[in-house]
């Protein structure tokens, strides 16, 4: 192949010629990007692509996942049959994901729901279907399984060959043997140093596999990703493919930890064992290309005992290959796909652990957020910035290894897995672990979830209400009938601060920010695309000097996008205070007292400190800022305390609020309270898919602006009219909770997804909140619900159930 010569400038250079760099490549130029360009530093594949063991499924945990799956398997199938350069796809072949205990199959239940709102649908089998569809397995001890109609694999070198051709085709260069060597960061973009020449290009892409550090450091930036040695073993011919006339199904098992397909007449069978091991966290030799780590088959055989008992058949023929390579994992197991933190125009798709079979999708969707600011699916849940500094490589590592010995067992809800755990505390986590915190993580933050009421107390895991169910009945009762007390670690806030700051902000969100000094409110910015991007609780507390707030996880995105928008002069400021101070939640019917107790200087009274006020105060000797705004909807204050004063005014509320009878609450209690006011969560019922009308925030958007980011979009969309609307309703069944993702129905078909749910301890409901077809919104409305299986009644209601006059939240 003769390449021509390599051109100076570029709207976006990709570093990396796997299939994240391919795919990425080839969607920019489907979105209108053809001045862009791949640099590979060997040949196209050579890293962990060529040696993929190229699984192509349709499954995925969230909504997100399975849309860019169905994505990657329709354009490989479009591949596949392109006349001019046709590539190998066994497209169909169909999967069986094995259940041998009962939460398996309660968890695929729950899958097959979130899919079905996808146009995915699968099928749940027994035991005994699974050895009809699969003549090589004993059925022995399965409950049944969760069939894919479309599983398949595809070779991996033509598939990204193919990418980079129809790329070539629309104008973009593919450069092998083009090492970058460096990146200078300028104003307009960045400049690209490769022994061939420089490149400057606007955006820059790491798609650098298990290499994506080395690129990452010519930023100064590290990202999450760390990567495991993995083996598989391609077995000789079987007798029993050939003989049953058809390519046998993909197999995966939670409970042996193997997969297994087909490879011409024999299986390509891999192994997720216990003792498993990192590779490369040292650094990684130049000349790895297109190669191997050693075979080791001892450390699989444990595994291998239960596969042959799965499949006796393996003991009959011989290995003929042993692979043995390395795979990219994050702290969550789920791609690094966006925007990289703190780098202005730098993206990355990295982390592919599973990159053949979803890396056309991830390539789509990261072009669409490059080209047009949002991707049609919401992607945070692929978005680099989920993960802050604390998120070394060391500390990925940890979790890389629990997440492969767990490859196939998904996480259960409020299922908190304990390796690299502790990475964010603050002065009171053993205070509270000694009252009986049990913990869970919010961006890295340990944060308890609900109190123990014995030390032996243990939560089985699952998608129906759990022993958790009167432990949290119980705090929503304190907090309700007396007061209680809380904290919230790692909430995000940040002061802006400077001539004009308020002016500035109020020019970046839809709706209007507080006027008066000591006031708060709720404020939304948009995306590009006129959708909700931001929400953030704003304190005007003085002219030029405001306090941002929003959700724990938005610590990085938020600051990203402010930092972005900062005027030119420097005459504003952003001072993140996550790590600075942390915030105790006092609330109930008592707080009022409890706080005049331990702040006798301060006048609480409503008159004097009503809601939504934001004062300096003292408790005991310490300063914080008290803003009277609440999430569980009684009469609350939030106190944002300094580190360095926090146990004191820690131990001061507990003393104070003995006589009032204090108790302790956890998040599991401010989630049931929320869903009871119809307040939404962050990338759960707010996310990027919806503008604010269909998100039902009407309130807080004022077209009357003369302009913000997103306007112009927001009024296109509402002349298109929605699409979707953001409702309440109650499940008429107390069996389960409805779960983010659970698909809406009416009759057989789908009509909307839920966001979130659970059950409303003061209201006595099993609560859910969702997005709906707009006919399908008015309050009284019945439908049903995908639950476990189960066509539950869903009735649409008023958002706020609780104290729908807030009078309790503003009482004297």
């Amino acid at each position: 192949m003769v390449e021509a010569m390599m051109r100076t400038t570029a709207r976006a250079v990709v570093i990396g010629g796997g299939i994240g760099g391919c795919s990425a490549l080839y969607h920019l130029t489907q979105e209108g990007w053809t001045d862009v360009m791949l640099l590979e530093r060997d040949e196209l594949t050579s890293g962990t692509t060529w040696h993929s063991a190229a699984q192509v499924t349709n499954f995925g945990a969230v909504q997100t996942m399975v849309g860019l799956k169905s994505h990657s398997i329709a354009l490989y199938k479009e591949l596949a049959e392109d006349p001019d350069y046709p590539i190998n796809y066994h497209h169909a072949d169909g999967g069986l994901r094995l259940a041998s205990e009962p939460w398996h199959i309660e968890g695929y239940r729950h899958f097959m729901s979130v899919a079905r709102g996808m146009g995915v649908e699968f099928e749940l089998i027994d035991a005994e279907e699974c050895a009809r569809r699969h003549p090589l397995i004993v059925p022995g001890g399965l409950l049944g399984a969760l069939w894919d109609p479309l599983d398949g694999d595809i070779d991996p070198a033509q598939l990204c060959q193919a990418l980079a051709r129809r790329a070539r085709k629309a104008g973009a260069e593919v450069h092998r043997h083009t090492p970058v060597t460096g990146l200078t960061e300028t104003a307009d973009g960045w400049i690209v140093h490769t022994p061939k020449g420089d490149i400057h290009a606007e955006h820059v892409i790491n798609a650098g596999g298990y290499r994506c550090n080395e690129v990452g450091a010519m930023m100064g930036v590290q990202l999450p990703v760390a990567s495991m040695e993995h083996q598989y073993f391609l077995t000789e011919p079987l007798a029993g493919i050939e003989a049953f006339g058809r390519r046998v199904p993909l197999i995966r098992c939670p409970t042996d930890d193997f997969y297994a397909r087909q490879e011409k007449q024999g299986l390509l069978v891999g192994f997720y064992e216990q003792d498993c091991r990192t590779w490369g966290l040292d650094g990684i030799d130049p000349g790895f290309t297109m190669a191997l780590s050693p075979d080791d088959p001892d450390r699989v055989l444990p595994v291998l005992e239960n596969v042959f008992e799965r499949m006796p058949c393996l003991t009959e023929t011989g290995i003929h290959t042993i692979i043995n390579g390395p795979i990219t994992y994050t702290p969550d197991g789920l791609p690094l796909v966006g925007r990289i933190p703190r780098r202005r125009n730098a993206w990355c798709i990295t982390g592919l652990r599973a990159g053949l079979g979803e890396g056309g999708g991830h390539g789509w969707l990261l072009a669409q957020m490059m080209v047009h600011g949002e991707a049609v699916y919401d992607t945070w849940c692929l978005d680099p910035r989920r993960f802050g500094p604390w998120a070394t490589v060391e500390f990925t590592a940890l979790k890389a290894v629990e997440d492969y010995q767990n490859e196939f067992r998904f996480h259960r809800p409020h299922e908190h897995r304990p390796a690299g755990r502790r990475m964010r505390t603050t002065p009171l986590t053993p205070v509270l672990a000694a009252a009986g915190a049990e913990f869970g993580v919010v961006n890295g933050w340990e944060r308890a979830l609900y109190y123990k009421p014995a030390p032996d107390f243990t939560e089985t895991h699952g998608f129906g209400f759990t022993e958790t169910h009167d432990v949290v009945a119980r705090e929503v009762e304190t907090v309700r009938d007396r007061v209680g007390l809380a904290e919230v670690n790692g909430f995000n806030r940040i002061e802006i601060a400077g001539p004009g700051a308020r002016d500035w902000l109020d020019g970046l969100v839809c709706g209007r920010l507080p006027k008066r000094t000591g006031r708060v409110g709720l404020c939304y910015a948009l995306a590009e695309t006129g959708c909700v991007k931001i929400e953030a609780t704003v304190a005007l507390m003085a002219e030029d000097r405001l306090l941002w707030g929003s959700a724990a996880a938005a610590e990085l995105h938020d600051l990203d996008w402010l930092t972005e928008r900062l005027p030119a002069d420097g005459s504003i400021t952003l001072r993140p205070l996550v790590d600075e101070m942390t915030i105790l939640v006092v609330a109930g019917p008592k707080a009022r007292a409890l706080m005049a107790s331990v702040s006798p200087r301060t006048d609480w009274s409503a008159e004097a400190f009503p809601w939504l006020a934001a004062r300096r105060v003292f408790v005991g000797p310490v300063e914080v800022i008290a803003l009277a705004v609440s999430f569980s909807g009684e009469l609350a204050w939030e106190l944002h305390v300094p580190n360095a004063g926090l146990l004191r005014v820690h131990d001061l509320l507990v003393e104070a609020g003995a006589p009032l009878g204090l108790g302790r609450f956890g998040n599991l209690a401010v989630e049931s309270m929320r869903l009871e006011k119809g307040y939404r969560h962050w990338k759960a019922d707010l996310i990027t898919e919806f503008d604010p009308f269909e998100s039902a925030l009407e309130r807080f958007v004022d077209l009357g602006k003369p302009d913000f980011p997103g306007k112009a979009a927001l009024l296109a969309r509402q002349a298109q009219g929605p699409r979707r609307r953001f409702v309440s309703f109650v499940v008429e069944d107390g069996a389960a909770p409805i779960h983010a993702g659970d698909s809406l129905m009416q009759g057989d078909r789908v009509v909307g997804t839920a966001s979130s749910g659970g059950w409303g301890h003061r209201v006595g409901e099993n609560i859910g909140m969702g997005f709906v077809e707009p006919a399908l919104a008015a309050e009284g409305t019945v439908f049903e619900a995908l639950i476990l299986g189960r066509l539950v009644p869903v009735r649409v209601v008023a958002p706020c159930r609780y104290d729908p006059g807030n009078t309790r939240l503003r009482a004297g």
